[in-house]
């Protein structure tokens, strides 16, 4: 990312909203916003195997592994607004497991780009499954976006939900069924 070019566009943004970039509040605002949108866009600079960065270890166990509540933060890219809220997710180990943190470091490295939630959901899913050779993979998000929040609709107690489901959690109902029991979702 050319942070000098966005500083620019930032500057010019101020000028034609009708504010003095000069001003005192605002003289350092363009260079600010250019080092939030390098870190809130590193998802596209960075690579999912660095992230991971070897932490898989070999597993003798099948067993239903989950991390809930994982926060998560993205930008829409429809409005270039914020959405958030909270990534649960569960895998069936085949002969490797991911270091717990590597969860999180996953949900992350797709969370900070121009995201849509559903899109999200499944890379995340995806990634886990293809980096572990997990039997099944359930993610399910529930996040707050601001796009609809702010402005628009303007429906302050939204959520959306989405889930993505791969091998075992897609074809067996009683795993599904558990994944969702263990990180507090029913099924209607």
């Amino acid at each position: 990312m050319n942070k000098e070019r966005v500083q620019k566009l930032i500057h010019e943004l101020l000028i034609e909203i009708g504010e003095d970039p000069e001003r005192e509040g605002l003289r350092r605002t363009p260079q600010r916003v250019a080092e939030t949108w390098e870190f809130l866009t590193s998802g596209y600079r960075a690579d999912a195997a660095r992230i991971i960065n070897g932490a898989v270890f070999e597993s003798e166990t099948n067993n239903m592994i989950i991390a809930r509540d994982i926060e998560v933060y993205s930008l829409c890219e429809h409005h270039m607004l914020p959405f958030h809220g909270k990534c649960h997710i569960g895998y069936i180990a085949g002969s490797k497991v991911l270091g717990v943190s590597k969860l999180a470091r996953i949900v992350d490295h797709y969370a900070r780009r121009l995201q849509i939630q559903e899109r999200l959901t499944a890379q995340i899913a995806r990634e886990i499954r293809d980096t572990v050779s997990a039997d099944g993979v359930g993610v399910v998000m529930e996040c707050r976006h601001l796009c609809m929040m702010m402005r628009g609709v303007e429906k302050q107690h939204s959520f959306m939900t989405t889930s993505s489901v791969l091998g075992s959690f897609h074809r067996d109902q009683s795993t599904r069924i558990e994944f969702l029991h263990l990180i507090g979702r029913t099924l209607l």
